[in-house]
């Protein structure tokens, strides 16, 4: 099955087979950003979980007041 090339990037091609890409740079910032999280999701994977009540519990408690 061939994949489709995205139009927001420039392919490098050597002997007919795409071999490197060139894209924007905010999208290469985006794609950075995504590695991290998913580096950050692996790392934490063995943590405990927190009921979503605790979260709720605990923001309200550190949110500033509000009149």
């Amino acid at each position: 099955m061939a994949k489709e090339l995205n139009p927001k990037v420039e392919y490098i091609v050597k002997d007919g087979v795409p071999s490197a890409v060139i894209l924007p740079l905010a999208e290469y910032e985006e794609l950075l950003e995504d590695l991290h999280d998913l580096a950050v999701i692996v790392q934490r994977k063995d943590e405990p979980l927190i009921p979503l009540a605790e979260v709720k519990r605990r923001l309200k408690a550190d949110a500033p007041l509000r009149r």
